[in-house]
């Protein structure tokens, strides 16, 4: 197969591979929030209440297993959490403890008011508890989107992938493939350089005896990890070719244009450099074919 020239292929780099449920995961954040709607209605009651303090003796002596939930209204989901306090002395506390003894909750109230939780629900600033969590999983989901893209963008190479195989017969592929894997399903002794090496996906074309291993990423953003990620991939290149095995790196994103030099000596050293646009146009197809 032909190379296309490296500026060609720059040229046709992706800005975002977002699709439109790329910005919240609403099927987790529903069911995050359902797994303590309970202990957040009960702790509901204290909305609006003048009398906080004793309001919040009560509440814990009565139904301790709230205090699990005070983390995630400072949207943390540690049940440890350790604060410097005034005095310049570290003062730690545990949200999984089920049995609180009044001393006990001296000291999660003393974290109640200073951490602003007490003036937050004295001052009626939230109206309903769920709800205001409801809102902090989806921020705090929105942390989750770096690792989003990365999924997407081996979803998106796998729905190809998958076709190719769907359409010949000859094909076939496992995804997470390490060598024990790659043995199991086709009796092929691959040698790896690392214990815990895992390839994104391995294909084999059974008419040919042919297995390539493909490595998939994604780049929106640049900096120092990408020049070493494109020397990680010369490196396994040359490992894999010693054994007749050939190594796909499939790589996107507008990244790549702050690191370009790294990534064209990959592309010029290694056989086979795609992008989305390549494997769409049938690219990937060809190398299985060849």
């Amino acid at each position: 197969m032909q190379k296309q020239p490296f500026q060609e292929f720059m040229g046709n780099l992706v800005e975002t591979i977002a699709t439109y449920t790329f910005f919240v995961d609403w099927e987790k954040v529903q069911n995050n929030v359902k797994t303590i709607e309970k202990r957040l209605n009960i702790l509901n009651y204290l909305i609006g209440k003048e009398d906080m303090k004793t309001e919040f003796y009560g509440l814990l002596n009565e139904y301790p297993e709230v205090l699990s939930v005070f983390p995630i209204l400072l949207a943390t989901r540690n049940k440890d959490q350790t604060v410097l306090n005034e005095r310049i002395e570290l003062e730690k506390y545990d949200f999984s403890k089920t049995a609180l003894s009044e001393s006990d909750i001296a000291v999660f109230y003393k974290f109640f008011v200073e951490t602003g939780l007490e003036r937050l629900l004295k001052e009626k600033k939230v109206k309903n508890l769920v709800d205001y969590v409801f809102g902090v999983e989806v921020g705090m989901d929105t942390n989750a989107r770096k690792n989003r893209t990365g999924v997407q963008m081996e979803d998106l190479v796998e729905g190809y992938i998958k076709s190719m195989c769907t359409e010949n017969s000859d094909f076939s592929y496992i995804k997470q493939a390490n060598k024990k894997r790659i043995f199991q399903q086709w009796s092929y002794p691959l040698e790896i350089d690392k214990s815990n090496r895992v390839f994104d996906f391995a294909i084999y074309n059974k008419r040919i005896s042919k297995l390539l291993l493909l490595e998939v990423n994604f780049y929106s953003g640049g900096g120092s990890k990408l020049k070493a990620t494109a020397g990680e991939y010369q490196y396994l290149n040359d490992f894999l070719v010693k054994q007749n095995v050939d190594l796909v790196w499939i790589t996107d994103g507008f990244g790549w244009k702050t690191a370009k030099k790294p990534l064209e000596e990959t592309y010029t050293h290694n056989k086979h450099v795609l992008n989305i646009s390549l494997v769409r146009d049938g690219k990937l197809k060809e190398i299985v074919n060849s």
